[in-house]
């Protein structure tokens, strides 16, 4: 027995194939495989077993006719023909067409039969979940739904999923009962599974699924299914929704949140030990809020006072006061208190700058001077708030020349005087000669001033300073080119003469050094402290001519 694309069976004594048609569409029940066509061939016939177990002819084909004669009387009348292999072809096939056909082939020599068996399938229908819970109770065993499959044959198994992992009937916490149904009329299956599930708060957000299965595949998916899961409120939290941090002038919205489902919609709130109760919505919100409003605030749920939430409320503030500020006037020398007073919510920042230079510390103003002066600016910050305070310094004082020198210009033709003061405001200057003014700075109240001349004669230069305070005077001598030159050759002269002076000086020392020891060593001798008679000679011409 050979079975191609068919299924076969094996009953003792015989050889029956299993032919799987389709319903609704047309079977083809083979005549031994194709090998049907004998020589001395005389005609084939198909039969049917009928319903009550008796024979009945469905149509004979003569070897040497085109058409076959149909000789069923029944609904196979109009059903039945046969192919040009001698199969034979059922149109429409349906449930009622699952029954034993026989080929009998005769010829001239010989009678064959060969019995096939027909099964008709049908893929379900896709399945669908029907009867759906409106919402599941954390803990509590209740019926999700019924999922349902229709018109298979034959009946469809059906396999729940959650989150695409099949569920089992453990007879606790899962039940899963199965129903298949058929249709009078057709004969075919519908197949129904309802489930009862015990339902946790994880599953809010679970899919539900169901696939069918069927021996004319692929499985059957249904759309997913989630469910709302109800589960008292066992937490409560409080949010502050503001911008941080807060600040005076902000609005502060309190956000109570419960982790029920349902959640609450209406909560008690707690305003600094004031109990106001909103419905429903789940915010409070406090407009234009000031440092007094800073404190604890709490949201509890209208039926459970205990169940609450508590937050402190922190509202920044800065105040800050500094003395003095704007435009100061001291005068050189006085002093100057600078006071810093600030009220902070918090530990506050403080930095000072100086002509938009950063400080370590504020200067010393016990005594001011010049460099003093300034503009300083004070920054107090904490988080989220920013305070800037200036004041601007200036240092007055009577203008007093500290230094007037001169020196040889690079090319040895010209006097170069330079006269330094210090005074605020900057002070003018004035020269007792002309000349040209080749530079001039001012810097924390010191002031520079050049002058270049060409003198002919030896003179007497005046720098003279002066502001609305007050003015000074200084002079120096300036000497011609060539005075200049002839006072560098007397100071060479000069010198030279001196260097000769000291040189005898020396001699003189040296011989009168030399005397005295000789002397000293005839004492130690015993000789006459008068010495030879030579050394007297002298000593008398000598005293001769001090008297004279």
């Amino acid at each position: 027995c050979i079975l191609i694309d068919v299924l076969v069976l094996y009953f003792p004594g015989s050889c029956v194939e299993t032919v799987i048609g389709l319903y609704g569409e047309t079977i083809e029940v083979p005549c031994n495989n194709g090998n049907n066509k004998p020589d001395g061939l005389i005609f084939t016939k198909w039969k049917y077993v009928k319903d009550d177990g008796s024979p009945g002819d469905l149509l004979v084909k003569q070897a040497q006719k085109d058409e076959a004669t149909v000789s069923a009387t029944d609904g196979y009348k109009s059903r039945v023909s046969i192919a040009a292999n001698s199969s034979l072809l059922i149109a429409r096939g349906s449930l009622a067409d699952q029954r034993v056909f026989t080929c009998m082939v005769v010829s001239l020599t010989n009678l064959e039969e060969h019995s096939v068996e027909v099964k008709v399938h049908k893929k379900p229908s896709a399945p669908v979940i029907k009867n759906n819970a409106k919402e599941l109770e954390n803990g509590k065993l209740m019926q999700l739904g019924e999922c349902v499959v229709e018109n298979a044959n034959p009946p469809a198994d059906l396999i729940w999923m959650k989150n695409d992992q099949p569920l089992v009937d453990d007879g606790k916490m899962i039940f899963i009962t199965s129903t298949i149904t058929k249709d009078p009329v057709t004969g075919l299956s519908s197949t129904s599974s309802r489930l009862q599930y015990t339902a946790r708060k994880e599953d809010v957000e679970s899919q539900f699924t169901c696939t069918a299965k069927h021996e004319m595949g692929p499985d059957q998916v249904s759309e997913p299914e989630t469910f709302p899961i109800h589960y008292p409120t066992e937490k409560v939290s409080l949010q502050v929704i503001s911008q941080s941090p807060i600040r005076e002038g902000d609005d502060v919205t309190l956000k109570c949140q419960a982790d029920g489902n349902p959640p609450p919609t209406s909560f008690n709130f707690n305003i600094k030990g004031k109990k106001v109760t909103v419905t429903d919505k789940d915010v409070y919100t406090l407009t234009g809020v000031t440092r007094a409003d800073s404190g604890i605030y709490k949201c509890s749920l209208l039926d459970n006072d205990v169940m609450e939430s508590t937050q402190f409320v922190t509202v920044s503030f800065l105040d800050v006061s500094l003395t003095p500020t704007g435009k100061v006037l001291k005068k050189l020398g006085e002093n100057l208190m600078v006071s810093l007073e600030k009220n902070t919510s918090s530990e506050a920042k403080v930095t000072w700058t100086k002509d938009n230079r950063k400080l370590d510390k504020l200067p010393d103003f016990s005594k001011l001077t010049y460099s003093d002066a300034g503009l300083y600016v004070c920054d107090v910050s904490i988080e989220g708030i920013k305070r800037s305070l200036s004041f601007e310094l200036t240092v007055e004082g009577i203008p007093k020349i500290t230094s007037l020198t001169k020196h040889r210009s690079n090319d040895g033709k010209h006097k170069v005087l330079t006269c330094e003061a210090e005074g605020s405001p900057k002070p003018d200057v004035q020269w007792s000669v002309n000349g040209t003014n080749d530079e001039m700075s001012y810097v924390n109240g010191k002031a520079t001033y050049k002058l270049t001349v060409v003198p002919s004669k030896n003179l007497t230069v005046s720098c003279f300073v002066t502001n609305k305070l007050g003015e000074d005077t200084k002079e120096i001598s300036v000497f011609s080119q060539k005075n200049e030159d002839g006072a560098e050759q007397a100071k060479v002269i000069v010198g030279v003469v001196v260097g000769l002076l000291v040189a005898a000086a020396l001699v003189g020392l040296t011989y009168w050094l030399y005397i005295k020891k000789t002397r000293q060593g005839s004492w130690k001798t015993g000789e006459k402290e008068t010495g030879t008679s030579e050394e007297s000679k002298k000593l008398e011409e000598n005293n001769h001519k001090a008297d004279v």
